[in-house]
């Protein structure tokens, strides 16, 4: 999965981007939701999904949440 379908999922379900950046070691995206979800996104196409909204965006995405939020 790719950062802009991951962004254009979540934000069709009604949740909004606040944040997008490569991640530290330049090898992804974090992007983060209004909804305290925070997606790292490997270019390889891995993703992992924690914060406090990790359940719906995990959902959304058909995607295991590493931590389950509200």
């Amino acid at each position: 999965m790719d950062a802009d379908r991951i962004v254009a999922l979540v934000t069709a379900a009604g949740i909004e981007l606040t944040d997008r950046r490569r991640s530290a070691k330049g090898d992804g995206w974090s992007l983060s939701f209004s909804n305290g979800t925070t997606v790292e996104v490997g270019d390889d196409g891995s993703a992992r999904i924690a914060g406090k909204g990790a359940r719906a965006v995990a959902t959304l995405l058909d995607l295991p949440a590493a931590s389950r939020g509200t």
